[in-house]
This record gives structure tokens, C-alpha cells and sequence, in this order.
């Protein structure tokens, strides 16, 4: 595992840091790590887990710890990056139950020039896929002018 404090690889702050940690990155793909417990967010204290719909963030949240990764491996400013939409995603578990140990995989299947970039993502217990996407994220040049300009 990557000794990489996550505040450092993506834009979000507590309590919206949802990935514990980033594990591994290569040129094309990440695997981050979500334990589930009831400090969560998202927690469901009658149902004991979090919504399995929770995991688009956690991939998106994988998606921005790879950018970011990258961004310190190339000695560059970490960018604000926004996730656009999911396609195909498939939850096969209503919950990610206490206690469970979360992998992210996510893998970039196209990424373009303007910086938009598509992925493919699954998350998996126990060597279980239990949710997978295609997740749609954008990384514009210039964030903040990018902002401005579509408020």
C-alpha cells in the first residue's frame, strides 16, 4: 500500500473523503481501498452498511486519487476534476455491509484531448465484483475558468 495521505491526491475534504487509501497506479489503472464502518459516511445505522449506490462516488473518489497520483508523479498541481455520469452501472449487492473491505479498480478506456475521459470501474469484496460502471469524468485545462465560465 501507497503511503499517501488522500487529502493530498484529490480535491475533497472531511468529511467527504470517502476512499481510505490508494494501493497501487500504473499508466492506466488504480485500486483504492474503502473500509465500511459506522464512522462511514453515508452509514445506515438500522441496515448496518452504506448504499451500494454510495460506490459511484467511490469510483469517481478512485478516478481523482489516480489523476492525482499522477499529478504529483509528474510534479504538477493537483486539478479539480467532474464526474460527468455512470453508464451500465450494476449493483449485485443493495449494501456495503460493516466491516467489509472495499477494492476500487478503476481502469481509463479512453481519454481525449478536451480531458474527457472514460473508465471502467468494479468494485470488489471478497474477490467479488459486487458494483461495476463505465464512469464519465472531465478534467478541463484551466478548472476554475471552467467553473466561472458555467455558472
Amino acid at each position: 500500500m501507497l503511503d499517501i495521505d488522500m487529502s493530498a491526491l484529490i480535491a475533497h475534504r472531511d468529511p467527504m473523503v470517502l476512499i481510505d487509501s490508494l494501493i497501487a497506479f500504473d499508466e492506466s489503472t488504480a485500486q483504492c481501498r474503502v473500509t465500511i464502518t459506522p464512522q462511514s459516511a453515508f452509514y445506515d445505522t438500522q441496515r448496518e452498511g452504506v448504499p451500494s449506490y454510495i460506490g459511484s462516488e467511490y469510483m469517481a473518489q478512485a478516478i481523482a486519487a489516480y489523476a492525482g497520483a499522477h499529478d504529483l508523479d509528474s510534479q504538477r498541481d493537483i486539478k479539480i476534476g467532474f464526474l460527468l455520469g455512470s453508464r451500465k452501472i450494476r449493483c449485485h449487492q443493495p449494501f456495503f455491509h460493516n466491516n467489509w473491505v472495499l477494492e476500487v479498480h478503476v481502469e481509463k478506456l479512453i481519454q481525449d484531448e478536451s480531458g474527457l475521459s472514460v473508465f471502467e470501474c468494479k468494485i470488489m469484496h471478497q474477490e467479488t465484483c459486487i458494483v461495476e460502471a463505465k464512469i464519465n469524468v472531465f478534467q478541463p485545462a484551466d478548472p476554475m475558468k471552467f467553473i466561472k465560465e458555467n455558472q
